[in-house]
């Protein structure tokens, strides 16, 4: 028999992101607990950015995919710390970003980081080199430090000369 909270995990596997809709909110790594209080369950959720207009629409969207499954009442609680990180994008999402057109965000914390982080270098930031996600040629350029969302960015591949967008890794 599958619990409970097994089944939300599966249910919360197929809500998308508003803005990124090739990928799941468990994709992003958003959902970072489901806990079952016996009489409710709890989605614990770890937006993005502490802006993002998103939010709201997502835990709508995650309450109402629960519901539907029947899994009874549920709620969503907003966990701002540790602050969300590209890093934890699924190795799967990184996949499926790709597949969608859209470059996958680097590696951002640095293993010897542990799980601590590192700050956000926003000035003197070379622009990466990125890898084109439907060719997969290394000769890419970047047109824009921001794409159709403020976490992306535009490039261009020199080799196929397809544009496309980055997830900047945070």
């Amino acid at each position: 028999m599958v619990s409970r909270e097994s089944r939300a995990w599966e249910v919360l596997g197929t809500v998308l992101d508003p803005e990124v809709p090739a990928l799941s909110v468990c994709d992003l790594g958003i959902v970072r607990e489901v806990i079952d209080h016996g009489e409710e369950l709890e989605v614990v959720l770890t937006p993005t950015y502490s802006g993002c207009p998103a939010t709201e629409a997502i835990e709508q969207s995650v309450l109402s995919a629960i519901a539907a499954e029947g899994l009874g009442p549920a709620r969503a609680t907003l966990r701002r710390a540790p602050a969300w990180t590209t890093d934890w994008i699924s190795e799967d999402g990184k996949a499926k970003l790709k597949e969608y057109g859209i470059a996958p965000p680097h590696h951002v914390i640095p293993a010897e980081a542990g799980t601590q982080g590192v700050p956000i270098k926003i000035f003197g930031r070379k622009a990466e080199a990125v890898d084109c996600p439907h060719c997969g040629s290394k000769r890419t350029e970047r047109l824009s430090p921001f794409g159709s969302t403020a976490c992306k960015s535009l490039y261009r591949c020199l080799a196929c000369r397809e544009p496309f967008e980055y997830f900047k890794p945070i």
